[in-house]
């Protein structure tokens, strides 16, 4: 399958370095487009809230005024969350509101939808306080001015 992602690697002792820009940037809350740019087919272990299930690991590319963010995101395949699935083939276009779908994973990446971003808080292994970007949720495509005239059931008479 193929993965737009930037090659990441392990560097060896003796390897040449040169990237020392910093990749990652806090976004302010809010709605921002984003496109699917990675995808992994993974096994969520399970918690007191969700038991084992499959997990589908996207990486998501945020158009922001800073610039493209990168955001990981997971979608558990189960049916407590069955609503997160709907609302992302939703907000990518694979999906009307309200209808079935037969989930397409090996064709997600390259799509593009909006999402609503927000701040997580949490602290890390030494008591510090950090925070991190989430997806809060995924937003359906905004309706076109013309559906928006159209009259109910689409009679003029």
């Amino acid at each position: 399958m193929a993965n737009n992602q930037t090659f990441e690697r392990e560097f060896g002792w003796d390897d040449v370095i040169e990237n020392d820009r910093g990749s990652w940037v806090l976004l302010p809350e809010g709605v921002y487009p984003f496109t699917v740019t990675g995808f992994k087919r993974e096994r969520y272990a399970g918690s007191n809230k969700l038991p084992p299930c499959n997990q589908a690991t996207l990486t998501l590319t945020i158009d922001s005024p800073e610039g493209p963010v990168e955001l990981t995101h997971r979608l558990f395949l189960h049916s407590k969350v069955e609503g997160l699935l709907c609302a992302f083939f939703t907000s990518i276009g694979d999906r009307k509101h309200g209808e079935a779908l037969k989930m397409d994973w090996d064709h997600v990446i390259g799509k593009s939808g909006r999402c609503e971003i927000g701040i997580r808080e949490w602290i890390d292994r030494d008591s510090a306080s950090r925070q991190s970007n989430e997806v809060k949720k995924f937003l359906e495509p905004p309706i076109s001015p013309a559906a928006k005239t159209a009259p109910a059931g689409g009679k003029y008479w």
